[in-house]
C-alpha cells in the first residue's frame, strides 16, 4: 500500500534553506519591484505606478543611458558566447582524452582564475595593460608586434571588448569543467559502437559527443547570459562607477549603481534605480525563457 502522506522530513530539511533564500533573494526582489512604483516628493514617498518606467524609457536623458548600457551588456555576452564557450568546449574535449598526461594539473591551472577576486583580477590586468608601467608593450615589442599595442582600457572602441576578454580569461574554466563532466558521463558503450562503425577522432566528437552534450551547452549559455548581466565588479574595479572612457563600458549594473546610490555630483534615487533593476530582471527573465524554448525545440527536432 502506497504511503501518500506528507513527507515532513523533506519539509523540515528544506525549510532552513528556503527561509534563507527568501530572506536574501525573494524578499529583496519584490521589495525592489515595489520601490520602482514610488517616488519621493519633498521627502514624502508617493505612489506613481509606472511613471518611473515611462521616465526611464521615454525621457531622452534616461533612455539614452539605458539603451547604451543594454547594448554594452549584449556585446559583453556576445564576446563570451563566441570566445569563452567554444574555448571551454575545446579545452574539455582535449582534457577528457584518456591518453593526455597531467590532465588534472591543466584543469586546475585553467580553473584557478575563476576563484580569484574580481578586485585582484581587475587591478592585475589594469597594471598589465598600462601604457606606463605595464608589461604588455615590452612583451609585444620583444615579439616584434609592438604595432599591435594600444591603451586598450583607455580607448572607447577597445575598452569594452578588452574587459570582456579579461572576463573570458577568468571564467573559461566554468564551461570547461561543466562540459568535461558531461563528456565523462557519456557511456563507453556508445563510443565503442561508434568506433565499430569507423567513427573516431574528431568525427567521434562531432557526431556522437557533441549531440549528447547539447543540454549542458544550453545550460552554460543560460548561465553565461545571466552572469554577464551581473558583470559589475570587473568594470567597477577597472573603470570606476562612471564606466569610462565616456561611458563606453557602462552596463546596466553600473548604470543602476550610479542611479540608486549616487556618485560624485549625481544624487542617489532608489526609485529610479529600482526601475532599472526591474528592467534588468525582466530582460533576464525574457531572455532565459526564449533560450529555454529554443533549446527545447532543437532537442525535439534532434530526437525526431
Amino acid at each position: 500500500m502506497k504511503n501518500s502522506g506528507i513527507k515532513w522530513h523533506v519539509i523540515v530539511f528544506l525549510a532552513p534553506a528556503v527561509l534563507v533564500y527568501t530572506a536574501i533573494m525573494i524578499f529583496p526582489l519584490f521589495n525592489t519591484l515595489r520601490l520602482a512604483l514610488y517616488t519621493e516628493v519633498d521627502q514624502v514617498r508617493q505612489f506613481v505606478g509606472l511613471e518611473n518606467f515611462r521616465t526611464l524609457f521615454g525621457n531622452p536623458h534616461w533612455s539614452g543611458q539605458f539603451w547604451n548600457a543594454l547594448g554594452n551588456n549584449f556585446w559583453f555576452f556576445f564576446i563570451h558566447m563566441i570566445v569563452q564557450n567554444p574555448i571551454g568546449i575545446a579545452l574539455a574535449a582535449i582534457l577528457s582524452h584518456p591518453r593526455l598526461r597531467f590532465a588534472a594539473v591543466y584543469r586546475t591551472a585553467i580553473f584557478v582564475p575563476t576563484i580569484l577576486s574580481f578586485v585582484i583580477v581587475g587591478f592585475a590586468w589594469k597594471l598589465i595593460l598600462s601604457p606606463i608601467w605595464g608589461i604588455t608593450p615590452d612583451m609585444l615589442k620583444a615579439l616584434g608586434l609592438k604595432w599591435l599595442y594600444a591603451p586598450y582600457l583607455g580607448k572607447e572602441e577597445y575598452a569594452l571588448t578588452t574587459l570582456a576578454l579579461i572576463s573570458v580569461w577568468q571564467f573559461v574554466g566554468i564551461p570547461m569543467m561543466l562540459i568535461y563532466a558531461a563528456l565523462l558521463s557519456i557511456p563507453e558503450e556508445v563510443l565503442e559502437a561508434g568506433e565499430v562503425d569507423g567513427i573516431t577522432g574528431f568525427a567521434s566528437f562531432w557526431k556522437i559527443k557533441l549531440p549528447l552534450i547539447l543540454p549542458s551547452i544550453g545550460i552554460i549559455s543560460i548561465l553565461t547570459f545571466v552572469g554577464n548581466f551581473n558583470a559589475f565588479d570587473l568594470i567597477y574595479t577597472t573603470q570606476g562607477a562612471l564606466a569610462g572612457p565616456a561611458f563606453s563600458t557602462d552596463i546596466l549594473g553600473t548604470f543602476m549603481y550610479r542611479t540608486f546610490f549616487g556618485f560624485q555630483l549625481q544624487l542617489g534615487d532608489p526609485h529610479m534605480g529600482s526601475a532599472i533593476a526591474s528592467g534588468m530582471f525582466g530582460i533576464i527573465l525574457i531572455g532565459v525563457c526564449i533560450y529555454l524554448f529554443g533549446i527545447q525545440t532543437r532537442l525535439r527536432r534532434y530526437q525526431f
